[in-house]
Parts: structure tokens; C-alpha cells; sequence
């Protein structure tokens, strides 16, 4: 788990914004970047820098997706109908692994990945394990009655510093959530302004 934490942590000094809201993370500390050119005067990003840092935060903020995954999230993002920043946020807030997270049934959603892998989720009472999955509006997603009184389940639900959002409905004493809707952008509580928008455009150059 080690050194899960100290990737996450990384990409908060490298983005140089604490994107989760972290209390422990290190932004909070040191705004400026890791390395000894960290501190160094950055002049004005160019559109492409700019295009660029949106997505590596966008999918850093989702346990830092392989690009070839992210890369088949905006193909499905703009072949769906509506805006297609708004259908790329969508489609992330809807893998299983994000539903964890949000539900507060982990703390992070590295733990999230890992906890989803290692067999401790149902889908509609079927076990699944790959974090990817995509969840549907009306799906219960549960935490296996025998993963219910392990340590990270009992103290992620404990959290002060995020609520679950009002898209999932998250039932902790029996460690069940229902997906109720696919969110928009607005609803999503990042801890930091996300701009899919940029992110489309990046892949649209």
C-alpha cells in the first residue's frame, strides 16, 4: 500500500493542487513541485500545456488510468449524444471503483481499485473484481458481508472530509449504495475545479 500512497501523493506535487482535498497531502505543505526545479518561475502555460495538465489532473484523480483506457473513455464520450466533457465525467463516475469511493465504503480511490480487485464487491448480488466495470442507474452496488468489519471499511465510513454525493445512495449500516443517476459535472464533488472540456479538446487536436 506504500507505495500506492506515495504514487497519489506525487501526482498532488506534481499538479501542484491537492485534488482529493487530502488533509495529509503534501500540496498542503508545498504548493510548488517536487525536484529541485520545482521552485522555478513557470511562465504562462501554452493552450496545449494547458489542455494537457486538465487531463493528466482529470485522470490522476481517478487512480491515474492507463492513457490507452482513458483514451477509449473520450471515444465513448463523443460518440454519445449531448456534451461530450459532460459524457467523459459521466463515464468515470460510473466505474465501479468510483462508486466505491464515493459511497465512503474505502478512503481513497486507490484503495477503491485494490478493494474491488480483490473480490470484495457485489453488483446487483453478483461478485465483480474488475474496477472498471460500468455501473447502470438502479444497480446496488454491497460489500461482501464478509469484507463488512474490516478495518479500511469501518474507518472510511468515519470520514469528515467528503460526503457521499446525492447521485449514490449509500447505506452504511448494511454496507449497500444504489447508483441512482449518472451525475453532470456540477453534481461531482471534486476538491478542485476539473475541466473535461480541455480535456475533449486535447484529444480533438
Amino acid at each position: 500500500m506504500s507505495k500506492r500512497h506515495e504514487a497519489k501523493y506525487k501526482i498532488d506535487r506534481r499538479l501542484g493542487q491537492n485534488i482529493w482535498g487530502r488533509p495529509k497531502s503534501p500540496v498542503n505543505r508545498r504548493e510548488y513541485g517536487p525536484g529541485q526545479h520545482g521552485q522555478r518561475r513557470k511562465g504562462k502555460p501554452s493552450d496545449f500545456g494547458t489542455q494537457l495538465r486538465a487531463k493528466q489532473k482529470l485522470k490522476g484523480y481517478y487512480g491515474s488510468i492507463s492513457e490507452k483506457q482513458f483514451r477509449r473513455y473520450y471515444a465513448e464520450a463523443i460518440r454519445l449524444k449531448g456534451d461530450s466533457g459532460e459524457n467523459l465525467v459521466g463515464l468515470l463516475e460510473r466505474r465501479l471503483d468510483a462508486v466505491i469511493y464515493r459511497a465512503k465504503f474505502v478512503a481513497t480511490v486507490f484503495a477503491a481499485r485494490q478493494f474491488v480487485n480483490h473480490g470484495h464487491v457485489t453488483v446487483n448480488g453478483k461478485r465483480v473484481n474488475i474496477a472498471s466495470y460500468q455501473v447502470k442507474p438502479g444497480d446496488v452496488i454491497a460489500v461482501k458481508e464478509s469484507s463488512r468489519q474490516l478495518a479500511i471499511v469501518i474507518e472510511a465510513a468515519q470520514l469528515a472530509e467528503r460526503d457521499v454525493p446525492d447521485y449514490i445512495d449509500a447505506d452504511h449500516n448494511k454496507s449497500t449504495a444504489t447508483f441512482t443517476r449518472t451525475p453532470t459535472l456540477t453534481d461531482v464533488p471534486y476538491a478542485v475545479q476539473m475541466e473535461p472540456n480541455l480535456v475533449i479538446e486535447f484529444y480533438s487536436r
